[in-house]
């Protein structure tokens, strides 16, 4: 072999691999990506039980104040009913969604301050919504009484002691009205509270 052929050899320039440039996945946008997996399934255990409770408290309030005449402003009573219910609701629900949803560390005031902002946001809709929700039921019930009496009797029939008189309670004519309007409208207020909590309560700041 010839020597200057092997010197030249030796000398050549090493050339790397250009590098394959990273390319990234892109990220599911739009309405989904509000809602990842892990997170979403935490939240609807927590909103099941701040469902609940929350139901529970205006349920307890509204029972209270239907202690004087049940069936007369109910609309008014089921509103007032809510708004008495609302920080103790609101207070629970906090601590739910920062231990168990959205994991965050401290900042425990100004979360729970901007909790109250997201839930006041919706509470004037939910109010307004509440009250003609309220009618829009006492009017149907009205029309359908024979039905709904019949139907009671035939649950009643397979009762009885406590779950009896609850029944016969809170499924009074009109005064019904109120516990399903508050039912309905604490579905559409959990929707909304979630994504408000993820964006504004519990956001997380990018690392700097």
């Amino acid at each position: 072999m010839n020597p200057e052929t092997t010197q030249s050899r030796e000398h050549l320039p090493v050339v790397g691999v250009p590098a394959i440039p990273e390319v990234d996945t892109p990220q599911k946008g739009g309405f989904a990506s509000l809602f990842p997996g892990g997170q979403f399934v935490r939240y609807l255990c927590v909103g099941v039980f701040n469902s609940l409770f929350g139901y529970t408290t205006s349920v307890i309030a509204l029972t209270l104040l239907n202690l004087f005449h049940p069936e007369q402003l109910l609309s008014l009573k089921a509103v007032l009913a809510s708004v008495i219910s609302t920080p103790f609701n609101i207070t629970v629900a906090y601590f739910g969604y920062k231990f168990f949803v959205f994991r965050t560390k401290g900042n425990y005031l100004s979360e729970w301050l901007k909790c109250f902002a997201v839930y006041g946001t919706s509470m004037i809709p939910g109010l307004i919504a509440l009250a003609a929700i309220t009618r829009l039921l006492q009017s149907v019930i009205h029309r359908h009484a024979v039905s709904l009496h019949a139907f009671l009797s035939a649950v009643e029939s397979h009762l009885g002691g406590k779950p009896l008189a609850l029944l016969q309670h809170v499924a009074t004519g009109r005064a019904m009205a109120g516990y399903l309007a508050i039912a309905i409208v604490m579905g559409f207020t959990t929707i909304y509270s979630f994504i408000g909590h993820k964006k504004v309560t519990f956001k997380v700041k990018p690392a700097a």
